[in-house]
């Protein structure tokens, strides 16, 4: 049975409410979207064609995955970079590849995720009480040969907003803490998997919603979730604010390309501290915005 349904132009999938639904990730061979609900410990996954809905547990909180050579998964989690294999017992099968230099720290998890456009996994940390304002967050890199970086980028808040241009050449990385709301580019070099030039792209204080997780469209544009504003945001290579797409959730998380022609926007979102009102929280949604985004680069694993 299919749990996709459509209201005013927009597919939700079923009556799927995620506490902290996070890292959607379209897999071309399966032609079926992934995504986590980060406080349940949970991995989601529709199949496009019949729209069936599967679900596996974790052990600890996951909260950012991406796709490997081998047909599984890649993710950070609440102790550090784990394999991940989706079987039919319903809970994951993990294995543990690496923490940061030091170890996680108190209160630390990792967050937002993906791979670069070389298949280097890339992850921040961050502290978990947000409230708390502390910022011990870092940006880690992965690889085989060389396990979990020491920190690349550090005194983060709440990293997020992951994203490269698609030649690779630049990398976006936001900061989500209400203390912070802002969006950086880096120069990116692809063949060393380090970024350089660290710049003001976008400052969203003056905008709707919080920066949190992000894609990158063919036309090198820069699509971010407003977070408690209700919208999708698109920038132009430049900065500059070019469209606002409204959602129906208050606090839309992260969003992806996928589909067989790259041309929908799956969008996640967050139940855990919504206003009244918001019916929709938490809820999984599909866009059409007529755009082509770029395929996410696996794990070579």
């Amino acid at each position: 049975m299919s749990h996709i349904t459509n209201t005013q132009g927009i597919d939700f999938v079923g009556d799927v409410r995620c506490s902290v639904g996070e890292s959607p990730l379209w897999c071309a061979r399966q032609a079926a979207w992934y995504w986590v609900d980060i406080a349940a410990m949970t991995i989601w996954r529709l199949d496009a064609a019949s729209g069936r809905l599967a679900s596996w547990q974790t052990t600890e909180k996951v909260a950012s995955i991406a796709l490997t050579e081998s047909g599984g998964l890649i993710a950070g989690m609440e102790s550090g970079i784990f394999s991940l294999e989706l079987g039919s017992s319903g809970m994951a099968a993990q294995r543990k590849l690496g923490a940061p230099p030091g170890g996680m720290g108190p209160g630390m998890r990792f967050n937002d995720g993906r791979c670069d456009r070389q298949g280097r996994f890339w992850s921040g940390t961050m502290f978990a009480d947000i409230a708390a304002n502390r910022p011990l967050g870092n940006l880690h890199r992965y690889t085989v040969r060389d396990g979990v970086s020491a920190p690349v980028v550090s005194g983060l808040l709440v990293q997020n907003g992951l994203a490269w241009s698609p030649d690779g050449r630049t990398m976006y990385l936001s900061d989500s803490h209400p203390q912070r709301q802002l969006v950086w580019a880096f120069d990116y070099d692809p063949d060393d998997g380090v970024p350089s030039g660290q710049r003001l792209f976008v400052d969203m204080q003056t905008l709707p919603g919080r920066p949190d997780g992000a894609a990158v469209d063919s036309d090198g544009c820069y699509w971010i979730c407003g977070n408690d504003g209700g919208c999708v945001l698109r920038f132009t290579p430049d900065g500059k604010l070019d469209r606002r797409v409204d959602v129906p959730m208050l606090k839309p998380s992260m969003c992806s390309f996928g589909g067989a022609g790259l041309d929908t926007l799956l969008v996640t979102s967050i139940a855990v501290g919504k206003t009244e009102g918001d019916v929709w929280a938490g809820a999984i949604v599909m866009l059409r915005p007529g755009v082509i985004g770029v395929a996410e680069t696996p794990f070579p694993a």
